[in-house]
């Protein structure tokens, strides 16, 4: 399929929620329970998705992707195409007519003016922000008048829809954020705790790592909605009491994430109080390896900034590590039918997944054999294998949650098997994957050697997702610790293959271009892919309108949420 093609059928009308609402706020409140706590209500200063989905009530992107991965126009009336004229034909040009008539919430004008701003706070050159590789080829973005905004590129972009696309990239309002820019982001706290939004909610207080409450915006754009007049968004806590909360006790309406093991899942639901949902997207369980040096003795600005790692910078021992990893039984332990083999990073859709020869079968013995044919041996008989003199003991982190610490007592069963020292360590949720630049917990700072998490990205194209990997999106000091290449990959081509994917049109050889992105990062040692795990939350059984969304917010459609009587 060609370019053209693409565009021409893009999607340009917005789905319409099934049911209709005679009067805003009717509905009461609506109890939502995320195991892991929003820490900030603004997702260019976090990579967290907790982060994201939470921030996703009240600040809105202009298009967003609906739970079949279909584009949808959200703060304009028609997604732009070639058809329409609102993508030039030399595709380094997109125009956006926003939705006449669109407020903030506290009655002002929602114009273009907060779109450009946007931009221009995510790409300060003395800022860090989390979401810096959806405004990637952007040269500029114009103004002409208050409903237009005009985004120009260096070169023809054959996917224009990344920027203020999606739950990840929603628009700031210049107003509230115009003190914020670069170094004074992270400082705002009034901004990033209560920010102003077009979306459904406003926040009443925010209380960081525990509970957010919020009213309907009095200024929403549909009359008629949202149906409930209050939102209570527990945060904290671990899956297993998220799931019961819903599913057996009946306090909360939703629970987001339930990472709990298929049995459990099922003693649940026996509660009868209600019911999980599941669809699989591109969420990959992963070891991201730190490619750079994460030693305590070195300095603050030289910690997991300096290269390379003492080892893990070896393929032999990231392939070994890899090799070691008996799949099947993390699918069987943590996921069942909810959980797949895979060793792709992008593991859907399923155009732009690899095949790995070999990713599901556990090989101990050629483990040993491939480290012992590099040199790295137990030289000194302790049972720990040494690379140049340096031990393979690795820290091993994540965040706190049951499956997860079952993944890791397995995996440093094997890996000690194989001759390396492992030390594990756990991590709350709410702090790992938080944006405090202070803390040295997060996994964006990345302490430690190796760290487990899930990721997935928004809409069904990877070029974004895929450019995580880029050597120039690292996070470091002069970021505030923000940016998307966690694992401090660098491939001169890789980089050179991603600019080769953003310049291509033709969708056959974009999935060719981006299954190579994939194996790269797979085979030269930025992660050790683990399980392709389906999105499982769970939903009260009063509760109407929910539509799991796996290609954008589980919360996108809240607005659309209403009691069934």
């Amino acid at each position: 399929m060609k370019l053209r093609t693409l565009m021409l059928g893009a999607a340009a009308c917005f789905a319409l929620a099934p049911a209709a609402f005679a009067e805003r706020g009717a509905d009461g409140e609506v109890k939502i329970i995320y195991w892991q706590a929003p820490s900030i209500l603004n997702p260019f200063l976090s990579g967290g998705t907790k982060d994201v989905e939470s921030s996703s009530m009240i600040i809105e992107p202009l298009l967003r992707y609906d739970e079949t991965g279909t584009l949808v126009a959200w703060l304009v009336d028609e997604i732009p195409t070639l058809e329409n004229g609102g993508l030039r034909e030399d595709l380094k040009q997109i125009t956006y007519k926003l939705t006449p008539g669109l407020k903030w919430s506290d009655g002002t004008d929602f114009t273009s003016e907060d779109v450009k701003f946007t931009y221009e706070y995510c790409t300060h050159p003395e800022g860090g922000c989390a979401q810096l590789t959806k405004f990637g080829g952007i040269t500029s973005v114009e103004t002409p008048d208050a409903s237009t905004v005009v985004i120009n590129y260096e070169n023809p972009m054959p996917n224009p829809y990344t920027a203020f696309v999606g739950g990840e990239s929603p628009i700031l309002q210049k107003a509230q954020f115009a003190d914020c820019l670069g170094a004074a982001a992270s400082s705002c706290t009034e901004q990033n705790f209560n920010p102003i939004g077009t979306g459904p909610f406003v926040v009443d207080e925010f209380k960081p790592n525990d509970v957010i409450t919020l009213s309907a915006n009095p200024n929403y754009r549909d009359p008629a909605k949202p149906a409930f007049a209050k939102v209570t968004f527990k945060g904290g806590g671990d899956a297993a009491a998220a799931g019961r909360a819903v599913m057996e006790t009946g306090e909360f309406d939703y629970a987001w994430n339930l990472q709990l093991a298929p049995d459990v899942i099922a003693s649940m639901q026996e509660g009868g109080k209600g019911v999980p949902v599941a669809g699989f997207g591109p969420l990959l369980e992963r070891i991201m390896l730190n490619n750079t040096n994460p030693s305590p003795d070195l300095g603050p600005d030289e910690r997991s900034v300096v290269r390379p790692h003492p080892f893990l910078s070896d393929p032999a021992v990231y392939k070994a590590m890899s090799m070691a990893i008996d799949r099947p039984l993390l699918v069987e332990v943590g996921y069942g039918q909810a959980g797949r083999v895979s060793c792709s990073w992008v593991p859907a859709p399923e155009a732009f997944a690899i095949e790995v020869e070999g990713c599901d079968v556990q090989d101990i013995d050629g483990a040993k054999a491939m480290l012992d044919a590099a040199g790295i041996v137990d030289t000194d008989g302790d049972g720990v294998r040494e690379k140049d003199g340096v031990p393979l003991s690795i820290l091993y982190q994540t965040s706190t949650n049951a499956v997860r610490q079952d993944f890791q007592a397995l995996i440093k069963d094997w890996w000690e098997q194989i001759g390396m020292e492992v030390e594990l360590r756990n991590v709350d949720s709410s702090v790992f994957f938080g944006g405090d630049a202070g803390s040295p917990d997060t996994f964006q700072k990345f302490y430690a050697d190796v760290e487990m998490y899930a990721n997935t990205f928004n809409g069904t194209d990877p070029q974004a997702y895929l450019g995580n990997g880029l050597c120039d999106k690292a996070p470091r000091p002069e970021t505030q610790w923000q940016g998307e290449n966690i694992s401090r990959f660098c491939d001169e081509e890789f980089d050179a293959l991603h600019k080769q994917l953003s310049e291509t049109a033709d969708m056959a050889e974009r999935h060719r271009i981006g299954k190579e992105l994939s194996r790269i990062a797979f085979e030269r040692g930025s992660l050790i892919p683990l399980v392709h795990r389906g999105r499982l939350s769970a939903h009260a059984n009063s509760l109407g309108g929910v539509k799991l969304n796996v290609w954008d917010s589980e919360l996108w459609n809240v607005a659309d949420w209403y009691r069934m009587q």
